[in-house]
């Protein structure tokens, strides 16, 4: 299992992140300073760092310089408020492997994070995903049902990939508001049901199963 280190002062996307990584298969570790995020990425036991730049005690951009500095090479994805051209090429040069800025959906993120983790080259490296007679074209987003294709919105495949990726796995609705429309949604809205409403009509009523007071699962 990989070891993901994240260093994030603000509680509540830490929080965010750790528990979308956790539901993914990862083992996250949170802190919420630069100092400490330098201690534990020295000890090379992290497969791969998420680092906020606006800590409290020191910027990220010297933290990511102390890790490298101290011959570190763990994957670092930056994620920070701050997005210009100026930061993000800052934070390049300084040795990131990646950049987001906030606010961000977690699915991205994901994406982003197998990516950078080369044990997960293998599941990265297929370009569709089928599940019964349902199959997702990772490349060109379309989705195809007993062969026929079905024109799917963004946001739409986006749900569809995450239900494919977790196959017989009950998701609850707080996890598919933060694995599809991100950390910055509202608990109480009603937009999962509307969704999946939308995937039965297109991709077949029966195929998205309701598990009363869970969640939904992919049959």
């Amino acid at each position: 299992m990989s070891q993901i280190l994240i260093a994030e002062d603000e509680e509540r996307i830490a929080a965010f992140v750790s528990k979308g990584l956790r539901s993914a298969g990862y083992s996250p570790t949170a802190v919420s300073t630069g100092t400490e995020a330098v201690d534990l990425a020295c000890t090379g036991e992290f497969d791969l760092l998420v680092l906020d730049i606006g800590l409290p005690d020191r910027d990220g951009f010297d933290v990511l310089a102390e890790i490298r500095g101290r011959g570190v090479n763990v994957p670092v994805i930056i994620l920070t408020a701050r997005s210009s051209v100026t930061d993000t090429v800052a934070g390049l040069e300084s040795g990131a492997d990646d950049y987001m800025a906030k606010p961000f959906r977690f699915e991205e993120l994901l994406a982003r994070v197998r990516l950078r983790l080369r044990s997960e080259a293998t599941a990265d490296s297929a370009t569709s995903l089928s599940h019964g007679d349902l199959m997702l074209d990772l490349r060109t987003r379309r989705a195809v049902v007993s062969g026929a294709a079905v024109d799917l919105s963004a946001r739409e495949f986006t749900l569809a990939e995450t239900f494919l990726r977790s196959p017989g796995q009950v998701l609850s609705r707080e996890q598919l508001l933060s694995r599809v429309w991100g950390y910055d949604f509202d608990p109480g809205s009603n937009v999962v049901d509307v969704y999946v409403r939308y995937l039965r009509n297109k991709l077949g009523a029966d195929r998205f199963e309701t598990v009363r007071g869970m969640g939904y699962r992919l049959r």
